[in-house]
């Protein structure tokens, strides 16, 4: 028997948490801590609590990723189910029931998770600007999701790895022109 949590509801999707991915968050906040510890020399009760928020900031920036992939659905008229936790990513989760939909469609639908991700790289980066560049905890984390947004979210998610974004768009992409069948 799987566990999972509805979270709740965003933009009229749902929003679920499986227990193999809180538990996967844990062995990655171990993992923040330790870079915390080791690499970036942070005090043991600093590193801990940067590991913890830089979770909390990981799931944040894939939430928002799925959460732009549902406005563009929304906006093509085939909205998005649901949002399940998958791993340490989020999965987007469309009706099984949906008709046949034209590739231009499902690429507008896969262009919007990167969208969103692009521009949480512009606003976090944006802020790492006026930051003060030194080994602060603010400093660190705002540099952690503008990494993680540009390097996974957004950049990332182009690469056509059978999940992706990019697979989707390599797929629908030379069928843009094609009728429906």
């Amino acid at each position: 028997m799987k566990k999972r949590w509805r979270l709740g509801t965003v933009l009229g999707v749902a929003v679920w948490l499986t227990l193999g991915s809180i538990l996967l968050s844990d062995l990655l906040w171990l993992i923040f801590t330790a870079v915390g510890l080791l690499w970036l020399e942070l005090s043991a009760p600093t590193a801990v609590w940067v590991g913890f928020t830089a979770v909390i900031l990981h799931w944040l920036g894939d939430l928002l990723h799925h959460l732009g992939h549902a406005w563009a659905a929304r906006r093509v008229g085939y909205p998005m189910q649901r949002i399940v936790s998958w791993t340490v990513l989020f999965a987007s989760v469309y009706p099984k029931d949906e008709p046949s939909l034209s590739a231009k469609i499902h690429i507008r639908r896969a262009l919007g998770g990167p969208t969103a991700s692009f521009l949480l790289t512009i606003i976090s980066g944006a802020l790492l600007f006026f930051l003060p560049a030194n080994n602060s905890s603010l400093f660190l984390l705002v540099a952690f999701f503008f990494w993680e947004n540009l390097l996974v979210f957004f950049l990332g998610a182009f690469v056509p790895l059978g999940f992706t974004d990019g697979s989707t768009l390599l797929y629908w992409w030379p069928r843009r022109h094609e009728p429906l069948p």
